[in-house]
């Protein structure tokens, strides 16, 4: 029985590596990456890779007609009969000879032009012709870094765990996935991943698959960080001037159009290079274009280059997409990039209908031990043969990654980051133990970060120690985490603690338990930041930041129920004692006053707007993210929001238990928050957000709903949609029905691209209106217009908005600017 089972083992890899073999090249021996192959009226196909190496499996002997294709050179068909595998067959392809009628020269109209408007009267049919597919489908991506400097802004930058050579040059990222894909117009789509690999990581999951590889030139707009308008969309003569640079015949002697692609302005989101359209049919034969980063609004990108290549087949009397690479650049302080991705399709099916349920939310999901396939596997499947470079980094990273995942390793490297240093006690210090996945940190005394200023404290200074604790595999995180907060001006200490577990990756069921005393601004959004009010205070003495001491225990439970509804309730006891200033220290010195810590009436200065009180407070809450797709993985579920549908939260509060009854109330609230991209017209965003307040009449101020205003004339979001630009922070709060809108269009150029000197700036405009209704006041509205994605070089992290507002008649008017790099650093 034994052998019996061996030799059926040898069996079956000798028919797993039936395939034919070679090399691909031009007339001048030089390699020729990306070719097409595949045997003649079938979906089996494969690509060369860069060194011009190709393998094609083929199960069966016998007579085969293999054929290769490649843009701008022409296509050849080989017939061979195979008796024995390998079979190796080395091709040399010559340049395509490119024919221009004469009558070309007397036309007032490119004959470009007419083909262009029946490839886009006929892309409907043309694209229903591939509207609903199952196929087979493998990636290859790699990304690429040169010149990486030793050190950065002063921190070693090493070799990268090996990939770096001493020229700071090497892959940082190579990976491979095989997959079934299933897709039916508009936008059902289902893969499955049978396959997956990682250099240097036996555990990984590849991202490279299928779903985010369908740019689709049939549509009107195609997605590359903008929409990017396609050379056969319905208004492409807005956007592109065609040539018609000659025709051709392919292997089934039907006559192809190369057609170069122009832009008429070169802001706009639009690509240039060709497109080959197949006389008659009118279908996409083949495409060759460049996206350059800042059509795209992709500063840190150069040009990334598109080529899809299709196949026509005799039976089905389809062109269908077999070939698509990827290949782009980008840098910045000198650094270079590279990225390169190989998409191939094949075995496609075209059936008539798919079984009802066959799409579902799950868009995504991998084959059990998809990650864990052997070589044997990919020496089999893999479409595409690796490059020498590609293979001494699988057999370099593999063989580093059994070194560095053992215990002795990561007990020395461990070690030689956990030695302690006398300046480790200003600056922080951290022990971390790799093998059993846990860390320890002190965060240290002089964390600018952590520093701050405000007119209670003065000067304030965090520090604390957390411990945390990790599983990939089954997403467990642990953190435990305690912080010490001490007040010059005060002299006081405040301590807080909290301890965070998240059960897992799948429903992300997690819960929290945090008490101590802290300060909080009575508008528990935040609404004015640290940092800025730090700035603000010291160098304008706009204190407007108001706080009060908080002692309190709390206990959160949260977790997804069902797909696309995450439920979240908390219990917490509150202690609320009020704050007075005690420092008017600044940098820049006036005879104006700091404003009081009072919010009601900011030059009270002795008297609280309200009185020391407890109470406790149980809330329920929720997301709906209505048709919510996801990826499920073996190490963990990952949602994806679906665009089509808003997102709706709500929320019940409850206070009980309190100092005075009159404290108590109930409210409800909630908000519908959705995005609609209007083609290459930009994006309308849309907050709508509102509730009402029970047995509120005398509650404390603190619970009163505040809305976030903006003194500042600083704005450090992306986008405007949660805030009004320049309400005071708490003039407009209630403590009864309330209903705020916000309205934000960004044109994503569509506007600015077109207008001249200001397209330079490769910016974006940006229309806003925002209401604010509630029953004790008359409404207050603002109306702004701004520029956005200003800045300079590839540093695009500038906005500035001219603002107006009204509440009863005009108000006034200002400039709000835009720092979104203030979220980084905070």
């Amino acid at each position: 029985m034994k052998q019996i089972s061996t030799l059926l083992l040898l069996f079956s890899s000798f028919s797993l590596f039936s395939q034919i073999k070679g090399t691909v090249t031009d007339d001048k021996n030089l390699p020729l990456p990306v070719v097409s192959i595949f045997v003649e009226n079938t979906y089996n196909g494969t690509s060369s890779n860069e060194a011009g190496q190709y393998e094609l499996n083929v199960r069966t002997a016998g007579k085969h007609t293999i054929v290769f294709q490649y843009l701008g050179y022409k296509t050849q068909k080989k017939t061979i009969n195979i008796d024995k595998f390998p079979f190796v067959l080395d091709v040399k392809l010559e340049e395509e000879n490119i024919s221009l009628a004469e009558v070309v020269i007397n036309r007032k109209e490119d004959p470009a032009n007419a083909v262009i408007r029946k490839a886009i009267a006929a892309k409907k049919e043309n694209a229903d012709n591939t509207g609903r597919f199952k196929a087979d489908f493998y990636s290859r991506g790699m990304f690429k870094l040169k010149n990486v400097p030793k050190k950065f802004m002063g921190q070693e930058i090493g070799n990268l765990d090996g990939s770096l050579d001493s020229t700071g040059s090497g892959i940082v990222y190579l990976s491979e996935t095989v997959s079934k894909i299933m897709f039916e117009k508009p936008d059902n789509f289902k893969e499955k991943i049978i396959a997956s690999k990682i250099s240097g990581n036996d555990n990984g999951f590849s991202y490279n698959s299928a779903r985010g590889t369908n740019f689709d030139f049939y549509k009107n707009t195609l997605s590359f960080g903008a929409n990017m308008i396609s050379p056969i969309a319905d208004n492409a003569f807005s956007y592109y001037k065609f040539v018609l640079e000659g025709t051709f015949q392919d292997e089934n002697n039907q006559m192809i159009n190369k057609i170069k692609i122009i832009p008429r302005r070169d802001r706009e989101p639009v690509f240039e290079g060709y497109i080959y359209i197949v006389e008659d049919s009118w279908a996409i034969y083949g495409v060759d274009v460049d996206v350059k980063g800042y059509r795209s609004h992709q500063e840190f990108m150069d040009v990334m280059n598109l080529k899809q290549n299709y196949n026509y087949n005799k039976t089905t009397h389809i062109w269908s997409k077999n070939l698509q690479s990827l290949e782009f650049t980008a840098g910045a302080f000198g650094v270079k990039f590279l990225g390169k991705f190989t998409h191939v399709f094949s075995n496609y099916e075209f059936p008539d209908q798919f079984e009802k349920k066959t799409f579902t939310n799950e868009i995504l999901s991998f084959e059990e031990n998809a990650n864990k396939k052997d070589s044997v596997y990919w020496n089999a499947y893999r479409p595409v043969p690796l490059t020498l470079e590609e293979s001494n980094d699988y057999v370099k990273k593999d063989s580093l990654q059994t070194l560095r995942k053992s215990e002795k390793y990561l007990d020395s490297i461990d070690a030689k980051g956990n030695k302690f240093k006398i300046f480790d006690i200003i600056s922080g210090y951290t022990y971390k133990k790799s093998i059993d996945k846990w860390s320890f940190n002190y965060a240290g005394i002089m964390d600018l970060a952590s520093t701050s200023y405000n007119t209670v404290q003065g000067w304030n200074l965090n520090s604390g120690f957390s411990f945390r604790k990790w599983n990939e595999e089954n997403g467990k995180y642990t953190y435990i985490n305690s912080v010490f907060n001490y007040g010059f001006a005060e002299d006081r200490l405040r301590v807080m603690g909290s301890y965070y577990h998240r059960f897992n990756n799948q429903n992300y069921a997690a819960i929290s338990v945090s008490g101590g005393s802290t300060v909080s601004q009575f508008n528990s959004a935040e609404p004015i930041s640290k940092f800025v009010n730090t700035v603000s205070s010291l160098f304008f003495k706009d204190n407007y930041m108001k706080i009060y001491n908080k002692e309190f225990a709390q206990i959160n439970y949260g977790q997804n129920v069902v797909n696309g509804l995450y439920l979240n309730g908390k219990l917490e006891y509150e202690q609320r004692k009020p704050l007075f200033n005690n420092t008017d220290y600044v940098i820049i010195k006036d005879s104006d006053l700091f404003t009081s810590n009072n919010p009601l009436a900011p030059d009270d200065y002795l008297n609280a707007p309200f009185e020391q009180h407890h109470l406790v407070k149980a809330s329920l809450s929720g997301r709906i993210n209505f048709g919510q797709k996801y990826i499920s993985r073996p190490d963990g579920r990952f949602n994806i929001r679906n665009n089509k549908y808003p997102t709706v939260t709500f929320n019940y509060e409850k206070a009980f238990a309190a100092t005075d009854k009159a404290y108590e109330f109930q409210a409800v609230s909630g908000s519908v928050y959705y995005d609609k991209t209007l083609g290459n017209k930009g994006t309308l965003s849309i907050n709508l957000k509102g509730g009402t307040f029970f047995d509120a009449d005398n509650i404390s101020f603190i619970d009163y709903k505040h809305f976030n205003g903006n003194q500042t004339h600083i704005g450090t979001a992306d986008r405007y949609l949660n805030v009004f630009n320049l309400m005071p922070y708490y003039s407009n709060s209630t403590n009864k029905s309330y209903f705020e809108s916000h309205f934000e269009h960004n044109d994503n150029g569509f506007i600015m691209n077109k207008i001249p000197l200001l397209n330079k700036l490769n910016t974006t405009l940006i229309l806003g209106f925002h209401n604010l209704a509630t029953t004790d006041r008359k409404p207050y509205q603002e109306f702004s217009v701004g520029l956005d994605r200003l800045g300079f070089g590839k540093f695009k992290m500038l906005r500035v908005d001219y603002v107006r507002s009204y509440q009863n008649g005009y108000i006034g008017d200002g400039v709000v600017f835009g720092l979104k790099f203030l979220n980084i650093l905070e």
